[in-house]
């Protein structure tokens, strides 16, 4: 039974059958994108938005988004087209475009100040090849490129978009392997792997949503900001990281929201090891 390669959990799948992230299928054979060139949200976003903060600030980038993804996370944001029932119901119904199509649009809107292509929304990486051609064409074209991930995905998939990437945004969900595998069915290690991989070739941020009770130790927060600070002096790239205040959505609605006090404090604590440390939500 032919595997697929993208992350951590190599499905096994049968003919016709998808994949755990709802995107991938089996035809004839050949685990490949079900989600390719199917786009589900476009939108002419401003690039703080993704969020980046210290590439190209004051521009616009063209978001695209298609539907699937390979983590659960109950306070998932883009729900209707990552995991839930509603997500999966896209795969009959999105609407197709070539990479050349997309990429026309991102010229054409040059004018209105788009500086290329954003890969965002759902998880980009549960259907690399979309990423990879159109990113390949856009970067042919002169347009830049940027990806929002959560970095579930494996060095080879890296390696297959990295050329094409100027600027990450990689979803650095908490510090510790319990939470990556009890509270989001993930892996910790592979999102280390990807962020250490990603800083080699291309500019990246993180970002970290604080959950009460969940990620929001003083301690976790200073483990995961000396890392990133290890990390930027081993590949002597500056690497910001933006904390960010968590809402009830989703299936996590039974949290209250992060105190603006906890995400201040923290803020304080990544700053011990960061230059660039900023707040969202707040």
């Amino acid at each position: 039974m032919p595997m697929c390669d993208v992350c951590f959990r190599h499905c096994k799948i049968e003919e016709g059958q998808t994949g755990f992230c709802g995107a991938r299928i089996c035809r004839e054979g050949q685990v490949v994108a079900g989600n390719y060139g199917r786009l589900t949200s476009v939108a002419l976003d401003p690039i703080e938005k993704k969020p980046l903060k210290m590439f190209m600030p004051g521009s616009q980038v063209l978001s695209l988004g298609s539907y699937g993804c390979n983590l659960r996370c109950p306070f998932c944001q883009n729900s209707s087209i990552s995991w839930s029932h509603k997500a999966f119901e896209y795969k009959d119904r999105a609407d197709f475009y070539e990479p050349e199509e997309i990429v026309k649009s991102a010229l054409e809107l040059e004018t209105r100040g788009n500086i290329g292509l954003a890969f965002t929304y759902n998880e980009p990486l549960v259907g690399y090849e979309f990423v990879r051609d159109t990113a390949k064409l856009a970067k042919d074209a002169g347009l830049q490129n940027v990806l929002v991930t959560n970095g579930t995905s494996t060095q080879t998939v890296l390696n297959e978009i990295l050329p094409y990437i100027d600027a990450m945004n990689i979803d650095l969900k908490a510090f510790t392997d319990h939470f990556y595998r009890n509270f989001i069915g993930g892996n910790f290690q592979m999102v280390k792997d990807f962020i250490a991989g990603a800083v080699k070739s291309c500019h990246v941020e993180l970002t970290t949503l604080i959950i009460p009770g969940e990620n929001d130790s003083e301690q976790e927060m200073r483990e995961l900001s000396e890392w990133v600070s290890a990390l930027e002096k081993q590949s002597n790239k500056i690497i910001p990281l933006h904390i960010t205040r968590f809402f009830p959505s989703f299936r996590l609605t039974n949290k209250e929201p992060t105190p603006v006090n906890t995400i201040l404090r923290l803020v304080d604590i990544a700053k011990e090891n960061l230059e660039f440390v900023f707040l969202g939500n707040v």
